[in-house]
């Protein structure tokens, strides 16, 4: 169960099995069927497969170019099953049944390449504990948290555990969510109030992707051995409802996202397991929309966040074209679109005080690149310490995961309050 699906052995076989398949469906058959039948599947499916990959795709919001790769087995899977109607009539059980399979195994390859294109699944247990709704490594309820509660001696490791957060203020139909709390919040009585990092995904995906695939229990774990158990309280957020419900973390047609992360989730984490109210212990991050969420509420909401961590995240808030987003995101409200986009919301607000960030994005994600060094410079002029930080990678999980470990250190520092007066220069010093 834990073959990798982006690489290897696995990925090699299944594509190697599904032409065997999709080959033996075809078949040699007559010449009626080799000169006049084949030629027609051919030009079918490659009609439908142009359809899918220019109007089709933009049509579901897909708007990053997929492999040629992808659309290749997209179209063998369409041809498998051109094959079985055309050869319906003629074909024997056995055929009809290996083009079935064939279309099955031929998509089951697109499905995949697709999956090493953005990295989601990284392994075939990661996809099956996904899919089943298998809890994750360590994670238990809030009743069972309570027996663990309070005790003397410090655990190893931290807890991650599973919560019903109540849309008070957002009435936002969020799924569950999960909380990770450190060793050092298990002292007790004794314990202090502790800083609080939220964490966002991409558009789509779920609460649980900061934990399977960017790793940040293992990162904070690792933190919290160094240092006596102390580590910031880390909230795996629910943005956007569901997997296909693109909120860019905005409050409008596709729900009150904004009013979720920054009200619903401070005033039940600051109540249930007693954090900090300070603002300046308080940070998001994320990774692709969780990037441009993160830049977003921050700037937005001073008042409740004064850090940020934006891995490769746009420029502002965005779907798929502007027109689309405006319509998308904001029900065509100009004036909404405007006090969502950084850029906008920077230059009305003026001078910011005790807020900074970091902007992390790959070498070959160019426009990435780009984008953050306008809202990096941006940023300088109303007083926001920032730095742009690039990495080998692309826009994949497998960049974000260790983008954030290598700057957590630095954000669990930030969040130390009072800072120290070399740590305020240092904010308001020019980036480089």
């Amino acid at each position: 169960m834990s073959v990798s699906l982006l690489g290897g052995w696995f990925p090699a076989v299944l594509e190697v099995v599904a032409a065997g398949v999709l080959i033996a469906a075809v078949g040699w058959r007559d010449r009626r069927w080799r000169l006049g039948v084949v030629p027609i599947v051919v030009g079918a499916a490659a009609f439908v497969t142009l359809f899918a990959a220019y109007p089709g795709a933009e049509l579901i919001g897909l708007t990053d170019p997929l492999p040629f790769s992808v659309w290749l087995w997209f179209g063998l899977a369409v041809g498998a099953l051109i094959v079985l109607g055309a050869g319906w009539r003629t074909a024997r059980w056995w055929r009809r049944g290996t083009a079935v399979v064939a279309a099955a195994l031929a998509a089951l390859v697109c499905a995949n390449g697709i999956n090493q294109f953005v990295g989601y699944y990284p392994t075939i247990d990661s996809a099956v504990n996904d899919w089943t709704d298998t809890p994750l490594p360590g994670q238990v309820s809030m009743a069972g948290l309570a027996h663990t509660a309070g005790t003397t001696k410090l655990p190893p490791a931290g807890r991650l555990v599973a919560v019903n957060i109540p849309a008070t203020y957002s009435h936002f139909n969020h799924r569950q969510e999960l909380v990770y709390l450190p060793p050092i919040w298990f002292r007790g009585d004794h314990r202090p109030a502790l800083p609080v990092v939220e964490l966002i995904g991409g558009e789509r995906g779920g609460p649980g992707d900061w934990v399977r695939l960017g790793n940040a229990v293992q990162v904070s774990d690792a933190y919290a051995h160094r240092h006596h158990g102390y580590a910031p309280i880390l909230v795996f957020v629910d943005a956007t409802e569901r997997f296909d419900n693109d909120t860019e973390c905005v409050n409008g047609p596709r729900g009150n996202s904004a009013d979720h992360l920054d009200q619903d989730i401070p005033h039940f984490v600051e109540k249930t397991f007693g954090a900090s109210h300070d603002p300046r212990q308080w940070a998001v991050a994320g990774f692709s929309m969780g990037g441009t969420c993160a830049i977003d509420l921050v700037v937005e909401h001073p008042d409740v966040f004064d850090h940020f961590i934006d891995i490769s995240g746009d420029l502002a808030p965005y779907t798929s074209t502007p027109a689309a987003s405006l319509h998308d995101l904001y029900g065509g409200n100009v004036a909404l679109e405007h006090a969502n986009e950084p850029l906008l919301v920077m230059h009305a607000h003026g001078k910011y005080t005790n807020v900074n960030g970091l902007f992390l994005t790959s070498t070959q994600e160019l426009r990435h690149q780009h984008e953050a060094e306008e809202l990096s410079a941006a940023a300088a002029k109303v007083g926001i310490w920032s730095r742009v930080e690039i990495s080998p990678g692309t826009h994949v999980w497998q960049f974000a995961a260790p983008a954030f470990a290598t700057a957590y250190p630095w954000l669990a520092n930030q969040l130390e309050v009072p800072h120290s007066q070399r740590h305020q220069e240092a904010r308001h010093t020019k980036p480089a």
